[in-house]
């Protein structure tokens, strides 16, 4: 063991998407010394593992840090999501998170210790252990430590399948995919998650035919409208008309039922098919092109989880199927981040962060970076929000809604705080909200049908989920 300590102020244990949004608030907003300490290579978190054709779910106009800008203000233009705002690529992304590591380390306040990992107690005891050579260091912590790992954030190519594959089958995560040498007689997806649908269009996208696509979807999922989640002034109506229909179709609704119905109806949420009811909702946003793309495949099948895949035959929870010795199994199986109960985000010695905005994980890092540099009193910290679950089910959107709109009230009586909102460039909403001027009559009309649903449809999510 190395016994010479080193000292930080802050310890960021995982230089992922969140905790970089933090370091960066703290870099910015306070003098204080920073320690990454990552089990990858490199900066960027599970997007080291992700698979190549992988983007972001959402504009990339709100993800990365909120002191520099991911892309540019581009428009897609590939017709599943033409027109809309770019989403940065894994690619991207790396190169975004290894050019905000070198400003960091740079300015001799953030030192960055990757292949390394973590073996502390996250309160007291601070040991690092290298990957590469076992060496194990002690790190003071001068202020606290900072877990980012909470979330769990897992990809097929670092978690094997969770069903058993016979020998003689050719099975691969979809990080594998884009490396396929010759063509199978079919393709089956294992997956019904974001990571499934992206398995399936590129499939589709590459010109196999919807007919040799099998998609194995142990269950159907809810997915948001990407087109009522872009950033940009051109886009006002529609964000804003959509946040408007939503709340009254909340305040309206008798039932659970009646919500959904109504969400799906105003182009709110969208289903793969229509006389499917779903049972997940994991908050993962598509267009409606890829929505028709993806209705082309018609082997669907909905049997329960993957048990085992033998050459000749696939066994499910609720029954099997014959199967193709030449099909080719594309793994999508693994969770992209596990509903896990909240702990609070701040204690005396230690930072978890966790969202505090529904879906926006690097937004919530920041604020609560934020938190930190402002506000010394621990439970003043942890009362400025209600803490936002990954959600699973269809009921946890009422949920996360509810939560979400709490939140902002919340942080509407809180004078600094507000005005970090208003200036972050991570919250694509508040600034234009803020921004209508009082001559602008429809937009202030958008505005005011927002503002007059919010406390009824509080009220009614609050009865909806208490029935």
């Amino acid at each position: 063991m190395n016994e010479r300590a080193h000292q930080t102020d802050y310890l960021i244990v995982g230089s992922g998407a969140v905790g970089m949004a933090f370091a960066d608030v703290l870099f910015h907003e306070t003098d204080a010394t920073l320690t990454f300490v990552d089990r990858h290579h490199g900066p960027g978190g599970h997007w080291n593992d992700a698979y190549p054709f992988v983007r972001l779910h959402q504009p990339s106009a709100y993800y990365g840090v909120n002191s520099k800008a991911l892309g540019g203000d581009l428009r897609d233009k590939h017709p599943l999501n033409a027109g809309m705002r770019e989403r940065a690529t894994a690619a991207e992304l790396i190169a975004y998170y290894e050019q905000l590591m070198q400003t960091f380390v740079a300015s001799g306040r953030v030192r960055y210790l990757p292949m390394h990992d973590y073996v502390g107690d996250y309160e007291d005891h601070h040991e690092v252990t290298s990957l590469m050579n076992g060496e194990t260091s002690r790190l003071t912590v001068n202020r606290k430590v900072v877990d980012t790992t909470f979330m769990g954030t897992e990809v097929p190519s670092t978690h094997p399948p969770k069903y058993a594959v016979a020998r003689d089958v050719k099975c691969i995560p979809i990080n594998a995919l884009s490396k396929v040498s010759r063509a199978h007689s079919g393709y089956v997806v294992v997956g019904a998650g974001k990571t499934g649908v992206d398995a399936c269009l590129w499939l589709l996208d590459n010109n196999v035919s919807p007919d040799k696509i099998h998609w194995i979807m142990p269950r159907d999922s809810w997915f948001l409208n990407r087109a009522n989640a872009q950033p940009g002034n051109e886009f006002f109506e529609t964000v804003f008309d959509s946040l408007a229909r939503q709340l009254e179709s909340i305040a309206t609704s008798a039932s659970v039922d009646e919500l959904f119905g109504k969400l799906e109806a105003g182009e709110q949420l969208l289903r793969l098919d229509p006389s499917v009811t779903p049972s997940m909702f994991h908050g993962a946003l598509m267009s409606k092109a890829e929505l028709h793309a993806l209705r082309a495949i018609k082997n669907v099948i909905r049997l329960g989880r993957v048990k085992h895949i033998e050459p000749t035959r696939i066994e499910f929870v609720s029954g099997e199927i014959a199967a193709d010795s030449d099909w080719l199994y594309v793994d999508c199986s693994a969770s992209a981040a596990k509903p896990r109960a909240p702990v609070p985000v701040f204690t005396d010695k230690k930072i978890v962060p966790q969202m505090v905005r529904m879906f926006q994980p690097t937004f919530s890092a920041a604020m609560i970076a934020h938190v930190e540099a402002t506000i010394a009193d621990t439970a003043e910290k942890n009362s400025l929000w209600q803490l936002i679950s990954m959600p699973d089910k269809p009921i946890d959107w009422l949920k996360v809604t509810l939560n979400g709109l709490d939140n902002q009230q919340r942080w509407n009586k809180v004078k600094g705080l507000r005005e970090w909102i208003l200036a972050s460039r991570l919250d694509g909403f508040t600034a234009a909200a803020r921004s209508v001027k009082p001559d602008e009559t429809e937009r202030m009309a958008l505005l005011q049908r927002y503002g007059r649903s919010a406390p009824r449809a509080a009220a009614t999510l609050q009865a909806l989920l208490q029935s």
